[in-house]
């Protein structure tokens, strides 16, 4: 087994992972910026059901995007 290859692939993959995850939480929180309520406030305190749906919809959007384009 090539250990450089391996390694060099498993870092590849930690970055992009990084990468990933930190392009969905900028996403999440421009979203939240740009709706007239406070999203937390609603999925927390209020426990908005429908808006949980929409929330993870997009999220799921997001991350399907986020993927595409880091692949």
């Amino acid at each position: 087994m090539q250990w450089d290859g391996f390694l060099q692939n498993l870092l590849s993959a930690a970055v992009f992972t990084a990468l990933g995850m930190v392009l969905f939480v900028i996403s999440f929180f421009v979203f939240d910026k740009i709706t007239p309520y406070s999203l937390w406030k609603e999925l927390i305190e209020e426990h908005n059901t429908a808006l949980a749906i929409v929330i993870g919809s997009i999220s799921l959007g997001m991350c399907l995007i986020i993927a595409m384009a880091v692949h």
